[in-house]
């Protein structure tokens, strides 16, 4: 079994897989009379395909066990898909680039307090993988007609060690 050990989640290191969803941003503003922050523009929705549309909904993930074994990869071809944890517990975010040959090297990262990942269509990615504890997401992606989901079985899985 090939080993793959996270690192630290940063915009640096996933800005070819994705975009980081925190508090970071730099485009911030007050509104509402100065009693609220605006951290602006984190990330960027898609929905394309037929009766597409961008929607909201809550995941409530369970945790798996570590070190945890990497069969599958999914992706979604219609739509980008963010997932924001409302509470400060880290999960992992494991991804791919695409080749002609269909997902590249897993890469896994590890979150910190409070990030979140927003997927471009189309990226390799695997599922939801809180740690530790049951954890609930705010869940950002497309519904609309025609299959939004294909998934890369590895013809060896991988081993994914947290740090």
């Amino acid at each position: 079994m090939k080993r793959l050990v996270a690192r630290p989640l940063t915009r640096e290191a996933f800005a070819a897989f994705g975009e980081v969803i925190d508090d970071t941003g730099t485009n911030r503003f007050y509104i509402n009379g100065g009693k609220a922050e605006r951290i602006h523009d984190l990330a960027t929705a898609e929905a394309t395909g037929p009766n597409a549309r961008v929607i909201l909904s809550l995941f409530r993930g369970t945790p798996y066990d570590f070190p945890l074994t990497l069969r599958f990869v999914e992706r979604h071809p219609f739509g980008s898909q963010a997932f924001v944890p409302l509470s400060p517990a880290p999960f992992l975010v494991v991804v791919c680039a695409d080749t002609p040959d269909g997902p590249g090297e897993p890469q896994a990262f590890i979150t910190a307090p409070g990030q979140g990942v927003n997927y471009p269509r189309g990226r390799w990615h695997a599922v939801l993988t809180p740690i530790g504890a049951n954890q609930d997401f705010l869940v950002v992606d497309r519904t609309g007609d025609g299959n939004n989901l294909e998934e890369f079985h590895f013809a060896e899985p991988y081993e994914v060690q947290l740090p």
